[in-house]
């Protein structure tokens, strides 16, 4: 039956598009291109038949279609332009070439024939919705194309999350609630829309209805960001064991982050846990540093160190090693005393400092090598 349909269906489509065309086509060659998907081919066979100098707005678009449907989008834009020309107020040749500049980039191009479309239909949502994705969360104008679309059609959930998403930057919370509400009640069984409803319904401090909602959702998938939050309401609502259960399954599933290590932290201070709450919170200051923190400094030293000024290069160097052991950082430091303040001691605690924290054998065997050599010469004799 579904075969039957699409090939009715093609049929029908073969029937406008030979009626608009020169009886010199060969319409089964021609069908056979589109029914196989062969546009590439199709927009070749056209070309031949009406060859470069086309002037026929129809033949124009429907190379111009074949191109686009080919992935040939220089093409298509070429042929969509010399029909442009012609009609410029007809709304499927605004479409395709808005279309393809979006896709080649050419946002600027893009926003120019979606605006000629708004001026000849401001009620097309379809143009307002596709004018929103050209601009980025933080452009006002995002905002008034997202709310001219959803004003048309507030029941159609990617604008609708679209625009919640833009309220919820402007931090209005209230807003981007609304908006998604009305959605939901439209489509009950959309999890998209339900799964970005629950920050919003935290932040409007709705607890309850994150918890009995996300609940319902986490019966059905496993979603990190919707346990992340139904966990926080669990907080907020002082239930700090079952908080505390959820923010542990982010970390089995390795995907828990500073935020829901830092709630596990102050879910075992309300338990008077002290010695978990302890823990939890060394491990949100852990994950709060970025695991290259101690190179910069490196760097930082190295930088100073180049420009003389031995003082600031120790200091950065010792501040880095408070993030992490590093061998270079111990490397670095114990050269700076042994060479530039010519503290024999010092120098000795840190050359051996590096040796234990296991530099590479095979990236650091001159370093290595030195350190052992200098070692043994500054080591004092009995």
């Amino acid at each position: 039956m579904k075969k039957l349909f699409i090939t009715c269906l093609l049929l029908s489509f073969s029937t406008l598009l030979f009626s608009q065309i020169s009886t010199s086509i060969d319409k089964e060659k021609l069908f056979d291109f589109y029914q196989t998907q062969r546009y590439a081919d199709a927009a070749t066979y056209l070309k031949s038949i009406y060859g470069e100098d086309v002037k026929d707005t129809k033949i124009l678009t429907q190379i111009g279609y074949c191109f686009l449907m080919a992935g040939n989008n220089v093409e298509a834009e070429k042929y969509y332009s010399i029909a442009y020309a012609t009609q410029p107020q007809n709304l499927p040749i605004l479409f395709s070439l808005a279309s393809i500049n979006a896709k080649r980039g050419n946002n600027e191009k893009a926003k120019n024939y979606y605006s000629e479309i708004v001026k000849i239909d401001s009620n097309n949502f379809n143009v307002y919705k596709l004018l929103a994705n050209l601009y980025n969360e933080k452009d006002s104008m995002k905002l008034v194309y997202l709310l001219k679309a959803n004003k048309i059609n507030p029941l159609e959930g990617d604008v609708a999350e679209d625009l919640a998403d833009v309220h919820s930057v402007y931090q209005e919370y209230e807003k981007a609630y609304q908006v998604l509400d009305i959605a939901i009640k439209a489509d009950s069984e959309n999890l998209v829309l339900q799964r970005a409803k629950l920050p919003i319904a935290n932040q409007l401090k709705k607890y309850n209805e994150v918890i009995s909602s996300g609940e319902r959702l986490l019966r059905d998938l496993i979603d990190a960001a919707v346990i992340k939050d139904v966990a926080k309401a669990y907080y907020f609502t002082k239930q700090y064991q079952n908080a505390i259960n959820l923010f542990k399954t982010l970390e089995v599933l390795s995907m828990q982050n500073e935020a829901t290590l830092y709630y596990t932290a102050l879910s075992y201070r309300a338990l008077k846990n002290f010695p978990k709450s302890s823990i939890y919170t060394k491990k949100t200051i852990d994950e709060a540093i970025s695991p290259n923190t101690s190179s910069y400094y490196a760097l930082l030293g190295l930088v100073y160190q180049e420009n003389n000024q031995f003082s600031l290069a120790a200091a950065a160097f010792k501040k880095g090693l408070t993030f992490r052991p590093n061998p270079t950082i111990y490397y670095r430091l114990a050269k700076l005393y042994d060479t530039k303040f010519k503290q024999t001691k010092t120098a000795l605690s840190y050359y051996n400092k590096y040796l234990k924290s296991k530099p590479s054998l095979k990236d650091e065997k001159e370093e290595i090598q030195y350190t052992k050599d200098r070692i043994a010469q500054l080591k004092p004799t009995d």
